[in-house]
């Protein structure tokens, strides 16, 4: 059979522009001879649809968008992904053939933790899929229905299928491709099945789905897979009968069959006969990419769809001669290129010659557009306005916090005349412990290291260089001591730990949920108590930071839901 696995980049809520975008995949499946295509999970609405669901109009325009897709698949046979009402609302795989939705399966596992919330939307589907075409039993599940050990997969299984076909909408963190495959693997092995795994690829706010789609034998042998984080067609021909073998001399599913009292009822519809073939198509394993790499492309592309998607042409980035904006800066010009960019330099009476010199080296070095806005003179008005409120003019951190807001100001002003989406520069280590002015560094549309770490931050900007082979971001900006420069001689070191010494206790502590007794055994106690003190408190600034894009397992929004009015510290 020639199976076609088609990753697309969906776009939540637009229901024509998907519907065009499959049909698109299905003439072009069809023209490279496939018999069968698979397109990811809600590939109708994109993912995750959230309260658009709860719309009855936009549930009725998907099952109109569904009988429109069905009415191209002359020849073909697509797996389309789309919320279905039947009674109640599912998380559904619509089998169209021959111009019709021919049957119509429902997810059985709806995931409630992380970024998932589809107990909110979706009732839980019970029944069974077989499809036949040919000699060849394909079961249908979506995403989570594979996660879960046993059930569905191995019902299926049970039943005859040869071959697992996946639907999903799987979202990235670094490591999450290599990760979710080892699963995959190890489920077409326990099931003596060749699996498809066809996920979304693309940016929906804070998520990044990277595709990776894969097509694996029933030994867990990557028969072929598909580029990480770009749209592709992968059409392969796989031959699940030669899985019979396996299963003949495999006798664990007859003794999971005789433990069963009773065996689910399975549907099967016959989807007629595939044509001979006399080559075998096999286009072989695209490579999953270094860390650094995924990094990168997994911000450029969130950022690009989050920029393109909502209407944005062009964006600005405060430069300031540090690492958090210089990596911001560049890797704005790489997802959207340099002409797109405008870099602004707002220095103070605090800012270095170096840190100035720098600002407006990054953005030559990127070919972006840059311009000084010195902020002296706002600042200073600000003090004479405050000067009989405050009783004498605002000092300490008011002072400090009053020109980053100055710089806030300036920013939204300039995104309101031009139309330009702010992309702010904070790392996650600073927004962890509140080192961040609200109303001022965190203003802007998108964060785009939101969920880097600073360590990481400078990992990034050498591997930049690297991978450009120049000096993208100066090698000064590197390799200068991290400050706010908000007032003489600032350093970051001044107010928190070392970023070497803070960013492993954020990790433990923010994304593995460890107490502060399993913190005090491995860190040092002092870092340790600073920090906890430092993240709790800071809650209310994470609450109000713009979106950006989730790059690590645990981030800060959708991820770690945590109170703001909250006692216990521990």
């Amino acid at each position: 059979m020639r199976l076609a696995l088609a990753q697309l980049n969906a776009v939540v809520g637009d229901l024509e522009g998907n519907r065009e975008r499959i049909v698109s995949a299905l003439d072009e499946a069809r023209s490279a001879g496939a018999d069968l295509v698979v397109l990811p999970e809600l590939a109708v609405t994109g993912y995750p649809p959230e309260d658009l669901l709860l719309r009855p109009g936009f549930v009725k325009g998907a099952r109109e968008a569904v009988e429109e897709i069905a009415r191209a698949t002359d020849g073909i046979v697509a797996l389309v992904g789309t919320p279905w009402f039947d009674r109640d609302l599912a998380n559904a795989c619509a089998v169209c053939a021959d111009g019709r939705v021919a049957a119509v399966y429902r997810k059985h596992f709806l995931p409630n933790y992380g970024v998932f919330d589809e107990h909110r939307y979706f009732a839980e589907g019970r029944d069974l899929l077989l499809l036949r075409l040919g000699d060849v039993h394909a079961g249908p599940t979506i995403c989570e229905d594979l996660w879960q050990p046993g059930p569905p997969a191995s019902d299926l299984a049970l039943a005859g299928a040869q071959l697992l076909l996946n639907l999903s909408a799987s979202p990235f963190h670094v490591g999450k491709a290599e990760e979710r495959e080892e699963m995959l693997v190890t489920r077409a092995r326990d099931s003596s099945a060749y699996l498809a795994f066809c996920n979304l690829v693309g940016g929906q706010d804070e998520l990044v789905f990277d595709g990776h789609s894969v097509v694996l034998d029933d030994a867990g042998e990557v028969v072929a897979r598909a580029p990480g984080f770009e749209e592709h067609l992968l059409v392969v021909d796989v031959e699940p009968e030669l899985a019979i073998g396996r299963r003949l001399r495999d006798v664990r599913r007859r003794e999971l069959e005789r433990s069963r009292e009773t065996m689910p009822s399975v549907e099967v519809v016959d989807l007629g006969e595939p044509p001979q073939r006399e080559s075998v198509l096999r286009p072989g394993a695209a490579p999953f990419e270094p860390e650094l790499e995924q990094m990168r492309r997994a911000l450029t592309l969130g950022l690009r769809d989050y920029v393109d998607k909502n209407g944005f042409s062009e964006v600005v980035v405060a430069v300031s001669g540090g690492i958090d904006s210089a990596v911001t800066a560049a890797l704005c010009a790489d997802a959207l290129g340099a002409e797109r960019v405008h870099c602004v330099s707002m220095p103070s009476r605090f800012s270095s010659e170096g840190t100035r010199a720098d600002a407006a080296r990054v953005a030559e070095n990127l070919g972006a557009h840059v311009r000084e806005i010195p902020i002296e003179s706002v600042v200073a008005a600000f003090h004479e306005a405050l000067r009989e409120p405050t009783g004498g003019g605002p000092e300490g951190l008011t002072a400090e916090n009053l020109q980053a807001r100055v710089r806030g100001v300036l920013l939204m002003a300039l995104s309101n005349t031009d139309g330009w989406l702010v992309v702010s520069t904070g790392n996650k280590s600073e927004l962890a412990v509140g080192y961040a002015t609200l109303y001022g560094d965190m203003v802007g549309g998108f964060a785009l290291l939101k969920d880097v770490f600073k360590t990481d931050v400078l990992r990034l900007a050498r591997y930049l260089n690297e991978r450009a082979g120049r000096e993208v971001i100066p090698a000064t900006t590197i390799e200068r001591p991290p400050s706010a420069e908000l007032r003489p001689d600032q350093l970051d070191e001044d107010s928190l730990p070392p970023y070497d010494l803070l960013d492993p206790v954020l990790e433990a502590y923010v994304e593995l949920d460890r107490s502060r007794e399993e913190l005090l055994e491995e860190f040092d106690a002092a870092v340790v108590e600073r920090v906890l003190e430092l993240v709790d408190r800071a809650e209310y600034k994470r609450r109000q930071a713009p979106p950006g894009v989730k790059l690590r397992p645990k981030a800060f929004g959708r991820d770690r839901r945590t109170p703001i009015t909250n006692r216990f510290r521990g």
